[in-house]
Parts: structure tokens; C-alpha cells; sequence
């Protein structure tokens, strides 16, 4: 049975998202830390993870969140356009990020 890929719906923001993370986690974990997927805003093209292991204490984290993850999923996934830890403020000019 052969599937005619034109006819095909693309995948949604979250699916390409989640393909994306799933190629970089061994990274992540390689520093025994991970990385969980929360949400993906569609309209907004926000994106929410979650960082755990070391990278909860780890002060580099920031930048493996915007200067690694962030840079890959815009980079990899036309519609995204950041990415934040849980918990983090939504707009870093409004203060400094609180973790919950």
C-alpha cells in the first residue's frame, strides 16, 4: 500500500517540535540533564520546556536553554519563535526568570 506524501497534512508545530528535541536530548543528557516538552503555543509560536537533572543547578543552563535550544528549534522549525523554561517570566525585560 503506498502512501502519496502530497496528500499527506503536515505535521503540526508540536510534532515538528517534538522531533527536533528528541535529536537533541542525548546531548542534554549527556551532561545529566534533560529535557521535557510542556507546550507549544501555535499562535504565538512559543514554546515551553521544562530542564531537569543538573541542568536545575547548572548556572550555564540559561544559555544551553536560549543559545543552544532556542537557537536549534528556530533554526530547524519554521513558526518558532522562542523558548522558555517552566516557570520563567514570559518577557525577560519585565524582571529576572523565577523558577517554580
Amino acid at each position: 500500500m503506498s502512501i502519496d506524501v502530497a496528500t499527506e497534512p503536515a505535521p503540526g508545530l508540536r510534532a515538528r517540535v517534538e522531533k527536533v528535541i528528541e535529536i537533541i536530548r542525548p546531548a542534554i543528557q549527556a551532561d545529566d540533564g534533560d529535557i521535557e516538552l510542556h507546550e507549544v503555543d501555535e499562535s504565538t509560536g512559543e514554546v515551553t520546556v521544562e530542564l531537569s537533572g543538573a541542568c536545575t543547578t547548572c548556572p550555564a543552563s540559561d544559555q544551553t536553554l536560549k543559545a543552544g535550544i532556542e537557537r536549534i528549534l528556530k533554526d530547524r522549525v519554521d513558526g518558532v519563535t522562542s523558548v522558555r523554561n517552566v516557570g520563567e517570566t514570559p518577557n525577560p525585560d519585565e524582571g529576572t526568570a523565577v523558577l517554580l
